[in-house]
């Protein structure tokens, strides 16, 4: 690291929300969203210890469980210092966001009871055509919500996107028209980000460039700009159109040097 003039972090997962309503409440349940996913992670590494809302709410709610003990752990003053600004930039995973209303919810004890936060979709928010009951959303103005969050929180670190990207449309895999749109008006919003709101954005990775294997939905789920046919015993690859129109837009605006 210290002759080659690399860089080391991590990719921060989680959830991005928008309050339900303009109230305080919902508000702050925005917030504990954020910090009880991807702050859960990156606060240590940025500052040296956990978010004072998860040690606030953790910490009462262990007491009241009857603990001599919080079940969110302390770091040693020797941790906090070697955690402190350990991360060379922030990695961000983001596909799509939630709604944030305040409010009980989830096991005793469990993540959800501790955020007290109740997560809901706006009905006019685009769904994966996929399956349109997953959570799965085109609404490209949330990655840029999360990289102005970061900017704010973190005095605007560098910032490459790790993961950003959409399912199929569930019907031709290589007409995927909807995977188009969602990268066009994120890819769009990332741009205001980086040149209107000044946010330190670096790179921004798909995902992903071939269908792969996706956790719980197995092969079903298919996220490439390239297709493989997985009955195929070469997996052949075909483009998609979301891979030539990824190939027209980076020619267009010179993302590559």
């Amino acid at each position: 690291y210290s002759h080659q003039g690399g860089k080391i972090s991590m990719a921060f997962c989680g959830s991005v929300c928008l309050p339900l309503t303009n109230t305080p409440a919902d508000i702050a349940a925005a917030e504990r969203c954020y910090q009880f996913t991807f702050g859960w992670f990156a606060h240590p590494l940025f500052f040296g210890d956990y978010h004072p809302v998860m040690r606030q709410m953790i910490d009462e709610n262990s007491r009241m469980e009857g603990r001599n003990v919080s079940r969110l752990p302390r770091f040693t003053k020797e941790e906090m210092t070697e955690l402190a600004g350990s991360a060379d930039y922030y990695g961000m995973n983001y596909y799509s966001p939630s709604l944030a209303q305040n409010g009980s919810t989830g096991a005793i004890p469990s993540k959800e009871h501790d955020a007290q936060v109740i997560y809901s979709f706006d009905p006019s928010w685009e769904s994966a055509a996929e399956d349109p009951h997953s959570s799965m959303k085109v609404v490209p103005q949330g990655l840029r919500l999360i990289a102005k969050k970061v900017k704010e929180e973190y005095g605007n670190p560098i910032v490459l996107i790790t993961e950003n990207g959409f399912p199929g449309d569930g019907v031709d895999p290589l007409d995927d028209l909807q995977r188009i749109r969602y990268y066009e008006g994120h890819l769009a919003e990332l741009r205001r980000a980086i040149y209107e709101d000044g946010c330190n954005v670096v790179g921004h990775t798909s995902w992903s460039i071939f269908d792969t294997f996706e956790w719980r939905a197995g092969f079903t789920s298919k996220f490439g700009l390239v297709r493989v046919d997985h009955e195929s015993k070469n997996r052949t690859r075909t483009f998609k159109k979301s891979a030539y129109w990824f190939q027209n837009y980076l020619a267009m605006h010179k993302l590559i040097q």
